[in-house]
């Protein structure tokens, strides 16, 4: 099962960093979502390794509000919610 761990910072301004675990090897997908579940942005959609890894988030061309970070790997799925105070 994926992991997907609160952002650092929470709530940030303009970028935050988010840590994640893959169990297996293989594709992951990392996107973020506004809250009308349009998806504004793609981190991630690579084949990696097992093992925790690292993405860094820029929403300096978002307007504030709440977002969630959605991680997909594995047929394994994890949803996290972020804020972004500017």
């Amino acid at each position: 099962v994926v992991r997907l761990y609160q952002n650092i910072p929470n709530p940030f301004n303009p970028s935050t960093t988010i840590r994640f675990n893959i169990p297996a090897g293989g594709s992951a997908l990392l996107k973020v979502y506004d809250v009308s579940g349009k998806e504004v942005y793609t981190l991630l959609n690579e084949n990696l390794e097992a093992g925790m890894h690292t993405a860094q988030f820029d929403g300096s061309k978002l307007s504030s509000g709440t977002y969630y970070c959605k991680l997909t790997s594995a047929n394994s799925t994890e949803i996290m919610k972020m804020i972004l105070m500017k």
